[in-house]
């Protein structure tokens, strides 16, 4: 079965593991640290906080800024729940605003729009660099600055992206970036997360708050410890650390090979009037995190669903990338939203399919892939 995305672990990774398993520590050691060095290095930041997964740096982020109820929280419908369930556990309330239709990320000009008309209290936005291609994160922050709000980049998609040629432009225009990394993400710790940012206040939250909120005073006995506000456990195993730093090593290898394969599907696809390939704005280098194509089920013929089961039957198990958010029932009742409000999302989740990106995937079963779909679209 070819899958739509797989985790690819190398030698160096094992051997980072077994080095780790090895030594005296398994939870917090000196991989944690090694790890978030490496982190800061690579992205430019100044202080990173490793932690379990993304969702946790998302909720984290939102405790650090105290979103709190009668707050409100613009971001995306295109992204997965963690986005707002993290707002929602806050207490604060998500207000979602439509896609760009080029891009796939949050549009600047709805938020200017949303920001100007509405009187509720936008403490934040969290945009997110939606299958790896960075959101123009210039305007957004403009309107960060002209609105007075928090600038949260999600950026679990874009890891090795660049931005104006920089591949470190999420810490430069966010206050705070948010990673995954989830076996399918551009390198892994197999489950993990971290924050990062330049504020060194809002980074001492963050190290509070990812380990139950105790703060350690070393004036007091050796096992004095303080709580003064509720916190969990959100902490990562030195054992992932040492993946994870092994991980981030092939990087730029990783994107690099997502890039060829998305070339190559380009090339396929390109005289497919019914398809829709990602395109790429010229300031920006996509990490292709995934490969979003764009269906027109309507005009060939074939339910997705039927695609779906087609594609399956061929050993191909593809994805869609997401569900707009006001489509579930918890959130659609929070943000009183219905279908048909956020057009261009919902048109972008009926065509939708994630198609086979990941550095491991050789040329044989990328041929596959794109027989298999050329195929399927072509006999009804």
């Amino acid at each position: 079965m070819i899958n739509y995305g797989k985790q690819n672990i190398l030698r160096p990774d094992i051997n980072s593991v077994i080095k780790a398993l090895k030594s005296n520590f398994l939870t917090q050691g000196p991989y944690v640290d090694i790890f978030q060095d490496k982190i800061k290095k690579y992205f430019g930041a100044k202080y990173c906080t490793v932690v379990s997964n993304g969702t946790a740096g998302l909720y984290i982020a939102g405790k650090a800024l105290n979103w709190k109820k009668g707050d409100y929280i613009i971001t995306t419908p295109i992204t997965f729940v963690a986005s707002a369930n993290s707002i929602i556990l806050s207490g604060a309330k998500p207000i979602l605003v439509d896609i760009e239709n080029e891009f796939y990320n949050l549009d600047p000009n709805k938020v200017e729009d949303k920001l100007k008309k509405t009187k509720k209290k936008i403490k934040a936005v969290v945009a997110v660099d939606y299958a790896g291609h960075p959101c123009d994160w210039e305007a957004l922050r403009y309107l960060s600055s002209k609105f007075g709000f928090k600038l949260i980049n999600d950026n679990c998609h874009a890891m090795g992206a660049k931005y104006k040629n920089k591949k470190n432009y999420a810490i430069k225009f966010a206050d705070i970036v948010i990673h995954s990394y989830h076996p399918v993400k551009n390198f892994t710790t197999g489950e993990g997360g971290s924050l990062l940012t330049n504020d060194q206040k809002l980074n001492k939250k963050f190290l509070n708050l990812r380990n139950q909120s105790i703060i350690k005073n070393k004036k007091f006995d050796p096992w004095y410890y303080r709580i003064s506000e509720s916190g969990l456990n959100f902490r990562l195993s030195d054992l992932q650390c040492a993946l994870g730093a092994s991980q981030i090593n092939h990087l730029d290898k990783f994107v690099k090979k997502r890039n060829e394969i998305a070339s190559y599907y380009n090339l396929n696809f390109k005289n497919f009037d019914n398809l829709k390939l990602p395109l790429v704005r010229k300031d920006s280098y996509h990490a292709f995190h995934l490969y979003p194509l764009l269906i027109n089920f309507k005009k060939i013929g074939i339910d997705k669903k039927v695609f779906f089961k087609k594609m399956m039957r061929k050993g191909i198990n593809l994805q869609v990338h997401y569900i707009p958010l006001h489509y579930q029932p918890l959130i659609k009742k929070i943000c009183n939203i219905n279908k048909g409000d956020l057009p261009i999302s919902e048109n972008f989740y009926k065509k939708e399919v994630s198609i086979p990106i990941y550095p491991s995937l050789s040329l044989l079963n990328l041929k596959k892939a794109i027989n298999a779909i050329k195929n399927t679209i072509n006999k009804k």
